[in-house]
């Protein structure tokens, strides 16, 4: 093989490498941010459920002298 040809393989087999870094990087930011909004909707869950429960006692009768 020439030179010139060993250099194109290694550009070649570079942009290759760097491509699937690419790809694994992405992967990995997709996976964060699933994770991520995966926490929020459990938070917001939690804070829903929160805002809906009355505090103890309150609400087991009814005062119907107003």
């Amino acid at each position: 093989m020439s030179d010139s040809s060993i250099a194109i393989a290694q550009s070649l087999a570079a942009s290759q490498a760097a491509a699937t870094r690419q790809t694994i990087q992405t992967a990995m930011v997709k996976q964060q941010a699933d994770a991520d909004q995966a926490m929020a909707d459990l938070l917001q869950q939690g804070a829903a459920q929160a805002k809906a429960a009355l505090p103890a006692g309150q609400g087991q009768t009814v005062d119907i002298t107003a």
